[in-house]
């Protein structure tokens, strides 16, 4: 079992409870799925989106729970079962022993799958997690769009954990455009959400406005409208969101997958730091 690269992959994390730490072991997890799948024909078919491509891909801040991917063509038959063994077999040798759930039916547009180890924590020499006993589990859901909306861009990107591998992920502007259908789509306030769309601004990001085009007539308020977005249209519908939210409930949301350094900015979190913000659209 190569535990030990685990161990020493866990010492570029700041740790100082066992909620980080097993934060941490996730994300290292997540790391070792994708390398999994890079190993395979997967990354011909699908690419990594979402807040964990983000936070992987591109040093996104806080840490992400469920791992997104999205086909390149519609397909609804695909399963995640010949994905699970591999990532089953490869976990195994850095000293898991996960627990495989495939959700995949073919009358769900969305391909759930389910991953969950309790073991790694037990092998792991950990300062925290171990006190917690052997009821924690390490939990990652992954999740695959089979019926993509069109406008989408690909790239590939550079992993090196634990070996040098290629895998394909949207392009910025693309997840900007994934992540702007969330905050106009969902009726709930998730401050997840908020702040990736901060950093995006502070990347100076532009928004894939076909891809929000295609996602937004697809599912959500505007389903089937015909809508044409830009940058006008998206400025004024972001504003009304603004306007909408609970920052209250946002602040929460996001608390837990954020560092110590940054909680005291969420002080910040208000409709005016928003709409500022929002003026450094490209």
């Amino acid at each position: 079992m190569n535990t030990s690269i685990i161990e020493n992959r866990l010492k570029r994390y700041r740790m100082d409870s066992p909620e980080t730490e097993l934060t941490a072991i996730r994300e290292i997890t997540q790391e070792l799925i994708l390398f999994a799948l890079s190993t395979s024909d997967f990354f011909s078919y699908a690419t990594f989106q979402g807040g964990t491509c983000l936070r992987i891909v591109h040093g996104l801040g806080r840490f992400s729970e469920d791992m997104d991917f999205i086909l390149k063509k519609p397909d609804t038959n695909f399963s995640w079962q010949q994905y699970l063994t591999l990532i089953d077999t490869t976990l195994e040798q850095f000293g898991y022993s996960v627990e495989l759930q495939d959700k995949s039916h073919r009358d769900n547009t969305v391909k759930k799958a389910f991953i969950k180890d309790d073991s790694i924590v037990k092998v792991l020499r950990l300062a925290y997690a171990n006190r917690l006993g052997t009821q924690r589990k390490i939990r990652i859901k992954l999740e695959i769009d089979s019926n993509p909306p069109g406008g989408g861009e690909f790239e590939s990107a550079f992993i090196g954990f634990p070996a040098p591998s290629s895998i394909t992920v949207e392009t910025l502007p693309t997840l900007f455009a994934g992540k702007s259908h969330a905050l106009l789509c969902r009726t709930y306030e998730k401050g997840r959400d908020w702040y990736d769309f901060l950093w995006y601004l502070g990347n100076k990001t532009p928004v894939n406005y076909r891809r929000l085009s295609a996602a937004l007539n697809q599912t959500g308020p505007w389903k089937g409208q015909g809508l044409a977005v830009d940058r006008t249209w998206y400025i004024e519908e972001i504003e009304r969101r603004i306007y909408e939210m609970d920052w209250n409930r946002a602040k929460d949301d996001v608390s837990p997958f954020i560092s110590q350094q940054e909680q005291g900015l969420l002080n910040k979190w208000s409709a005016d730091f928003f709409l500022s913000a929002l003026e450094r659209l490209p």
